[in-house]
């Protein structure tokens, strides 16, 4: 790597949901940008070598072997960490991190990141959701408000793809949509029946990030409908759902202004005490562990919430002893997730003339109903829902015969049984100065960067907001017909919702706040956070949309200011 080239107008850290698009935006720009990946490559169609394996063609027929599950008691927890996708996930002992509460920590060290392995739904925020903080007073007001973000929204759901429908919910603006799937028989009773039977309460299809249709932009990606395989966590051999793989990166490459480089660890960010400004990054080789410095004009932190605090709080200089940017003292503080403990399940008995047929990747979804105009329970914020339903059949197969008589047995399906549905929250969090972050004194991993220290846990809020759960949705699903209603709380420790944020959030007051209106460093203004760290509060939306419109945005903030020559 002697002839290696070192400096760029742009550096992005992480290649993931939101760094897969600040490469695509500052490529198109016109900008050399250097993509720094701690993982290994992973190339669209060349590197999901599970995509089309039949379940036969698994050894395990898709389950975690037992020796695994036991040396990774944390990642196997992971609804997704299969046989067919765990090879695109972190194994407990190759990035340790200390948990000073219980925090189950999922990562994605790869390019892509977790794009490859999400749930794939996306849903706008409100200014019902912009404003939460400063109609309750807790965390601190958000710099920006639904209006400066709207055209954001729109600019990256043409790009990516996204189903839904016009639901004209005030609390969930609508977006630039393909057309949806169908939502089943028992859902879409269940929409009417809450539709008929309360004001304040919708059930609508839950948007998601999947080519329904695919218009001129996606077929110029070079991807294809989506097929409804619901294996989207193998990877996508048709680009059927998004995932910076297939869609941001590549995009970025035909420009021929990315510099794309994996198996980089940023251990910091260099800053130049003269200069007032950050200069470039310190990375060590993932594989040699040699140390490197990269130059740019402007750096991007993308490296997913808990690792951009991470870099942040190591970046320490005479300026900046605390970790970059951190004169208000908060950085790696006010760190807020989803809580996704609640489930209800029930059986209805209407429909028995009806069944499914072949899947879909989405369901239903209830957005917040609770605490939405004014307050009205005794817990802050409030939760969505999903809902889904099924029907399967009972008796098992017909075993009886051989040969070709066999055959035909087991093809017939036994008598369907009832149907079931099931919903599960997802409540909003309040951050708080205690749920934080902050780095081990000692202990370090093997590329010489400090180990993360994780102290996160539940509070009374988010109790009262899974009892409130409970007793609404119940109510529902009583009036609605449903019977054999069971709730359950997993009791799953936080982060194994995946939507972990804060710890450099915006906000108006530079004592108080770590970004600006723009994601852009009070203190360093060539710094700008535009992944899950910079949230000042987390809504109860499937946050993934959010941040690639925050990063486009923040983007061409940052080529305007370049122009300028004011970074």
């Amino acid at each position: 790597m002697g002839n290696e080239i070192k400096t760029f107008d742009a550096i992005v850290i992480g290649s993931g949901m939101s760094g897969g698009w600040a490469a695509k935006e500052f490529c198109e720009q016109g900008l050399k940008t250097l993509v720094l990946e701690r993982g290994r490559n992973v190339v669209h169609l060349k590197d999901y070598p599970t995509t089309n394996m039949y379940p036969w063609e698994f050894k395990h027929r898709g389950q975690i072997p037992a020796d695994i599950i036991e040396k990774n008691p944390v990642v196997s927890r992971c609804y997704a960490f299969r046989e067919d996708a765990m090879h695109f996930f972190v194994k407990d002992t190759e990035h340790p991190y200390i948990q000073d509460k219980p925090f189950d920590w999922i990562r994605g060290y790869q390019v892509g990141g977790k794009s490859i392995m999400w749930a794939r739904q996306t849903q706008r925020w409100s200014d019902y959701d912009f404003e939460g903080p400063a109609r309750d007073g807790f965390a601190v007001d958000w710099p920006i408000r639904y209006k400066d973000i709207a055209p954001w929204y729109s600019y990256v759901e043409k790009f990516a793809g996204i189903s839904g429908n016009k639901d004209g919910l005030p609390n969930l603006p609508d977006g630039e949509f393909l057309p949806p799937l169908e939502l089943s028989c028992v859902e879409n009773y269940f929409k009417d029946f809450v539709a008929k039977n309360y004001n304040d309460r919708h059930v609508i299809y839950a948007r998601c990030a999947h080519l329904t249709e695919p218009q001129p932009i996606h077929l110029q990606q070079g991807r294809g409908k989506c097929q409804n395989r619901t294996l989207c966590q193998r990877g996508c051999p048709f680009g059927g759902y998004y995932n910076s793989n297939s869609t941001t990166i590549p995009w970025a490459q035909r420009t021929g202004n990315l510099t794309l480089r994996p198996y980089s660890v940023v251990h910091s960010i260099i800053y130049d005490d003269k200069q007032g400004k950050a200069t470039g990054v310190r990375v060590i080789d993932a594989q040699t562990k040699e140390a490197t410095e990269f130059y740019a004009k402007v750096i991007f932190v993308n490296a997913a919430a808990l690792n951009t605090n991470l870099v942040l709080l190591n970046s320490t200089s005479g300026r900046f002893p605390n970790g970059l940017g951190n004169d208000s003292g908060v950085l790696g503080k006010y760190v807020a997730f989803h809580n996704y403990r609640g489930h209800i399940s029930a059986k209805y008995d209407g429909f028995k003339d009806t069944t499914t047929d072949g899947r879909t990747p989405t369901s239903a979804y209830l957005p917040r109903f609770r605490n939405v105009f004014k307050q009205e329970t005794e817990f802050l914020r409030g939760y969505a829902a999903g809902f889904a339903s099924g029907r399967g059949y009972g008796g098992g197969r017909n075993t009886d015969g051989f040969g070709e008589e066999l055959k035909e047995n087991l093809m017939k399906k036994g008598k369907p049984g009832p149907w079931y549905v099931g919903s599960h929250m997802m409540g909003e969090t309040i951050p708080k100065e205690t749920n934080h972050l902050s780095l081990d004194p000692t202990q370090k991993d093997e590329w010489g960067v400090p180990l993360l220290k994780i102290s996160v846990e539940y509070d009374d809020n988010d109790e009262k907001m899974l009892k409130d759960f409970f007793e609404q949705m119940t109510e529902m699903y009583t009036k609605a017909g449903f019977t054999d209603i069971s709730t359950s709380d997993t009791k799953n420790s936080p982060g194994l919702d995946i939507h972990e944020m804060g710890g450099c959030r915006m906000g108006k007051d530079p004592k108080t706040s770590m970004l600006n209106e723009w994601n852009q460093m009070h203190a360093c203004k060539n710094v700008f956070v535009t992944d899950g760290a910079c949230m000042a509060s987390t809504s109860t939306q499937n946050p993934s949309l959010t941040y690639m419109a925050l990063t486009a945005r923040a983007c061409g903030h940052a080529v305007e200011l370049l122009k300028k020559n004011e970074l």
